[in-house]
């Protein structure tokens, strides 16, 4: 991209309709505090759990007193909505179709690497570990005994479509499973049943870039006090709940193995910008590919901003980055022809 003196227009998407609506704001409030005002004229647009936008001017803030219907012009937009209809390609199509550049993967990858059952069969298709795992929709029936038999106890239940461990349980019996598809059906109308890795670790490395991405060191989550996995509660709402280890304690190999591992499930899934690549270990260190997150949390407990500060890169820096591969990838789309 040609360098230019003039101050960028980043426009900061945030809120939305869905569950993980309160993350979205502190993620937000993070990234906008994290940008460099002498590069940027940071503006904000707050859309509400009804799907309703409003302007906020510079605040990240729940206001509702200027609403819009039209987008505003702006250089780059950062969306930082996390979950259904922010993560999974909707509004990535919203703003392709507006002719906008923004932040993070495209609407294929979007769509590709927020549901979790095409992850799963898109990776292994490419030979990528990732959990057993069963899919069921709403009208399936479905039986405790079967998945029991195929999985093993404990399973993890979850809706396919979903963020930050919403509607995710862990089960150990007939009585808890039944809780836990109802639970899930909450959020989807597709739910995963995975097999539970013995021994489990939560490793996670982030991936960065577009047509030459880089994986950053691994980092691990280790959940503390009554909390059976890394939950919505443990990653957001209890302070005590969960704490990062960054570099995580494993051996130069293994992570060299898994950038590499991170590397190639970001391109099979075609993701763009940015994604955080989450991983289990079990108790004789195989991997397995868990899932990934196209717009990872930025807040003061997540893990995507806080792997590139230890691996050299500052929030300021990797914001800097991801509006340059927004620039980029605009500039690029922009030479391909539209009629002949």
């Amino acid at each position: 991209m040609k360098k230019t003196n003039k101050k960028l227009n980043i426009t900061i998407l945030y809120g939305g309709k869905s569950v993980e609506h309160e993350v979205s704001l502190m993620s937000a409030r993070n990234v906008k505090d994290s940008m460099d005002k002498k590069k940027y004229n940071v503006s904000c647009i707050y859309i509400d759990k009804e799907g309703n936008w409003f302007d906020t001017g510079t605040n990240i803030e729940k206001s509702k007193k200027n609403k819009i219907t039209s987008f505003p012009k702006t250089d780059v937009v950062f969306p930082i909505i996390h979950g259904t209809n922010g993560e999974d390609g909707i509004l990535q199509g919203l703003l392709k179709f507006s002719n906008v550049p923004f932040v993070g993967p495209s609407v294929l990858g979007s769509a590709l690497g927020f549901d979790k059952d095409v992850t799963k069969r898109l990776l292994n298709e490419a030979g990528i570990p990732n959990t057993p795992f069963l899919v069921f929709h709403n009208h399936d029936k479905i039986s405790f005994a079967i998945c029991k038999k195929k999985l093993g106890l404990p399973m993890i239940v979850k809706p396919a479509n979903s963020g930050s461990s919403v509607g995710v349980n862990k089960i150990d019996n007939e009585k808890e499973f039944t809780k836990a598809v109802r639970d899930a059906f909450q959020f989807d109308n597709k739910i995963l049943v995975e097999k539970f890795i013995t021994g489990k670790r939560e490793i996670e490395c982030a991936v960065l870039g577009s047509e030459n991405p880089i994986a950053s060191i691994c980092g691990e989550v280790v959940t503390h006090g009554a909390h059976k996995f890394y939950s919505y509660e443990a990653k957001y709402f209890d302070p005590n709940g969960s704490s990062m280890e960054i570099p995580a304690q494993i051996s130069k190999s293994l992570q060299k193995k898994l950038q590499e591992i991170a590397i190639r499930t970001y391109k099979v899934l075609e993701l763009e910008g940015m994604t955080r690549v989450d991983f289990f270990l079990d108790d004789k260190n195989n991997f397995f590919v868990n899932e990934v997150n196209t717009i990872p949390g930025f807040t003061n407990m997540s893990m995507y901003p806080v792997l590139w500060e230890k691996t050299g890169l500052s929030k300021e820096k990797l914001i800097d980055r991801l509006i340059t591969l927004a620039q980029e990838r605009f500039a690029r789309e922009k030479k391909l022809k539209l009629s002949i």
